[in-house]
């Protein structure tokens, strides 16, 4: 987990993620900014060894940190220290923007990599695709807010990942989602203080509802993420407690930078 927060947090990083297999990785989303580069630095994973991104969608807590890794990768490129090519995948209205965006701000000698080495790929609903040994089936989650992709993933050892992104779950996604061994899915608070937080004007859920799905859709293993900062260190034990209340999986509430490993 290279980030875990909500788009408006400041004592730790937007959530993004990395998927690795024997094979290779797959970095989800990049945060909001060039701290993308930073926490790569602090989880020890070199841009080189990255040829794979999925973006979820447009946010700018999502797609900002998405133009540095383009940035950087070209950086490598240019001097002769990356290895084949880089490859974004997403739906047309990320990817129009992460292009346009690069267009308006990286050096001109840049962006005759863009389309050459850097190459985006536009997925559509229920398209799948393999990231190296991982096989990945993308799903539109039907937001209201903001068009966005969630993927199912069938990893080496055929355990199944779900990620929803970062936004409530639609019913109409049921069969991307139910039995699932892992579950990645947000939660903006804890219930009790849905009042403070107002996680519903914005459209966001809590632990409590995170647990309830968990529970309705036979899901093995819950983790949870895109939560507000304010109590960091209490955060694990009382998100977790919380989804516990109605799912007798197991939750994960992980902190940046922290590793989780699927095969357990």
């Amino acid at each position: 987990m290279l980030g875990t927060g909500n788009a408006i947090v400041t004592k730790c990083y937007n959530t993004c993620f990395i998927i690795k297999s024997p094979e290779t990785m797959l970095l989800v989303d990049a945060g909001g900014g060039n701290g993308i580069l930073t926490q790569l630095e602090k989880a020890r994973v070199a841009l080189t060894d990255i040829h794979d991104m999925f973006v979820t969608h447009a946010h700018t807590d999502h797609i900002l940190g998405a133009v540095w890794i383009v940035r950087m990768v070209i950086h490598r490129m240019k001097s002769g220290k990356y290895d084949g090519a880089f490859k974004v995948y997403s739906h047309e209205k990320a990817l129009k923007v992460l292009d346009g965006i690069c267009r308006m701000t990286l050096p001109e000698k840049d962006l005759r990599f863009l389309g050459t080495s850097v190459l985006f790929h536009e997925v559509r609903n229920e398209d799948s695709f393999c990231v190296g040994d991982m096989e990945l089936k993308c799903f539109d989650i039907l937001s209201t807010k903001e068009k966005q992709f969630g993927f199912r993933m069938r990893l080496p050892d055929n355990k199944i990942l779900v990620c929803l992104g970062d936004e409530p779950y639609n019913e109409e996604n049921r069969p991307y989602v139910e039995n699932a061994d892992w579950l990645l899915c947000e939660a903006f608070c804890l219930y009790k203080d849905r009042e403070i937080f107002r996680p519903y004007e914005k459209h966001h859920s809590t632990a409590l509802e995170a647990g309830i799905l968990a529970k309705k859709l036979n899901v093995k293993n819950l983790l949870l993420y895109h939560t507000e900062d304010e109590n960091l260190k209490a955060r694990k034990k009382a998100y977790a407690e919380e989804a516990l209340q109605n799912f007798s999986g197991k939750v994960l509430v992980p902190d940046d930078l922290e590793v989780i490993d699927t095969g357990q």
